[in-house]
């Protein structure tokens, strides 16, 4: 109770630019740090960067997180931009379209949470998790143990919200968007490198509690953000999620 009777005393006259939010250092002072976590209503925009944001303060966290000047160009998605140039950017699944997915798949299993009641014994988050990794397992009878990207998929999929993401203008691409956005997923967790989730995985993948780390691209001793975008001859590659995605057309000459 004394601590955020504190905070609020401290932060008081302390106003954080867009994006920031007030905290109290071990000193007992006021600092401005990049907000944890937005509020998840949904009022897309359109960033100067070319991105879409879930909201204003999505907008303003990544500014903050990546240190670059984003702006809101307009209010909804980003419209897809007919380049003069003929590279078209390749479909990917940036860190913001995985945690969006995430959110969303997290949010749907919580809901399903059942506490004890008094001659019954409920489910709890792991349990619920269990259920679902159990049966996307038991749908494809592969015998194997470990569920793989096309079973993690069809698990997203049983849930209308979470796999309605979209970010690009058809439903083809958004379609291939979800199943990139489950590798990434899987990418997050998956200790062995072995492109499946085993339960405890699984687990850390879609605990709440799990904060997904912000990962960079590297190239030619030089690390970039997230959304990055460079040339290579006639393709574009862009930054996501840690990766260079390239599209992988035949050049002239």
């Amino acid at each position: 109770q004394e601590e955020p009777r504190n905070k609020s005393k401290i932060c008081a006259n302390v106003f954080c630019g867009a994006g920031r939010e007030c905290a109290v250092t071990e000193k007992g002072e006021p600092t401005c740090l990049c907000i944890e976590k937005c509020k998840p209503h949904k009022r897309p925009v359109c960033g100067s960067n070319g991105k879409t944001y879930l909201n204003h303060c999505e907008l303003h966290r990544d500014a903050c997180l990546t240190g670059s000047k984003i702006q809101v160009d307009y209010d909804g998605h980003c419209k897809e931009k007919k380049s003069e140039n003929p590279a078209a950017s390749p479909v990917v699944c940036y860190q913001s379209d995985r945690d969006e997915l995430r959110r969303r798949v997290i949010q749907w299993l919580e809901a399903e949470i059942i506490p004890d009641g008094w001659f019954s014994k409920g489910s709890n988050y792991s349990e619920v998790l269990d259920k679902y990794f159990k049966a996307s397992r038991a749908s494809f009878d592969d015998g194997d143990s470990r569920l793989d990207s096309t079973e993690f998929l069809k698990f997203v999929e049983q849930n209308e919200t979470a796999i309605n993401i979209t970010t690009y203008m058809d439903q083809e691409t958004n379609k291939l968007l979800r199943g990139l956005c489950v590798d990434a997923l899987i990418e997050l967790s998956d200790e062995n490198a072995d492109w499946k989730l085993s339960f405890n995985e699984f687990l850390k993948c879609l605990s709440p509690s799990f904060n997904p780390p912000e990962k960079k691209c590297a190239l030619e001793d030089e690390t970039y953000e997230d959304g990055a975008e460079t040339q290579v001859d006639c393709n574009r590659c862009v930054c996501a999620c840690g990766n260079w995605v390239c599209t992988a057309m035949t050049c002239e000459g």
